[in-house]
């Protein structure tokens, strides 16, 4: 009786263990060794980002974090002390997702796909007349993630709907050159099916809200807030890991940044009941 007992409960860890081997999201052990998703440092939003939409630092430096919302075209600039904000208007009201900063320029996504730049040294004043607008660069379409990458000057903007895509199969991304006047000088793709395989619920396609490159692996962060979805990416867009997002934290996430030193930043839009703010996860692995 005693051997059967032991048997029985060999057999049965060693079923747990193939389990836990098998799970779809069995990826997301390795995730968390960097970030624990449930635990956040939290920064409410003052009542004018209760819609903030895209967040971004300056190189990296914390000092000031600077974000958009999706009804005014202005780029606002808070400190993480207090709610007080600064802000610049850029532009007239529109449906503004997201924010770069790169090359000494301030880069604004509209869901449309234009483009609006001015110099970063505009946002010290409450209003620029240096804006320039680039309109039809990218194909018809609605988009809110976008992410510049400082080495190289490139920025890649992904879309959430387009029409040259099957959502339920893949998703197009964009590189741009803000070497002068923007251009598009290349693309990529996201495989949905790859995506579905790692656990994630796709049921009107895979709709990416933000993009951004972790400074200390090189991998891509993909938010979804409609998919209420994490996706990490390798180097060459193939995904790897998935982490669903809970809504008991994250209410509407759609905003993504890393600091220099790899902590990761997420935002996201308050409603009738709760504020905006911005999620800290400060990165675990060494």
């Amino acid at each position: 009786m005693f051997d059967r007992k032991i048997s029985f409960s060999v057999l049965f860890f060693s079923f747990m263990l193939l389990g836990m081997g098998c799970n779809t999201t069995g990826g997301n052990s390795n995730f968390l060794k960097e970030y624990d998703l449930t635990r956040p440092e939290t920064f409410d939003m003052p009542e004018s980002l209760k819609e903030i939409s895209g967040i971004a630092f300056n190189k990296g430096k914390t000092d000031v974090v600077y974000a958009v919302q999706d009804e005014e075209g202005k780029v606002f600039r808070l400190t993480w002390q207090n709610q007080k904000h600064k802000h610049t208007k850029f532009s007239g009201k529109g449906d503004y997702e997201d924010i770069t900063l790169l090359k000494e320029q301030v880069v604004v996504l509209k869901s449309n796909g234009s483009l609006y730049k001015f110099p970063v040294s505009e946002a010290q004043f409450e209003e620029t007349a240096k804006t320039k607008e680039w309109k039809g660069l990218l194909p018809k379409g609605e988009y809110e993630g976008m992410f510049g990458d400082e080495a190289t000057g490139k920025i890649y903007v992904l879309c959430k709907v387009c029409s040259l895509d099957n959502p339920e199969k893949n998703v197009s991304g964009f590189i741009l050159s803000i070497g002068g006047p923007v251009q598009k000088t290349g693309n990529f793709s996201l495989n949905v099916e790859e995506i579905k395989a790692l656990g994630v619920k796709v049921k009107r396609g895979f709709q990416p809200s933000a993009l951004a490159k972790n400074p200390v692996s090189g991998d891509w962060y993909i938010l979804s807030s409609l998919n209420k979805a994490l996706i990490v990416t390798d180097k060459n867009w193939k995904p790897k890991l998935a982490y669903p997002l809970s809504s008991n934290n994250f209410n509407q996430p759609e905003g993504i940044a890393f600091d220099k030193s790899g902590n990761l930043y997420i935002s996201n839009e308050g409603d009738d009941t709760k504020d905006g703010n911005i999620l800290k996860f400060k990165r675990l692995a060494k």
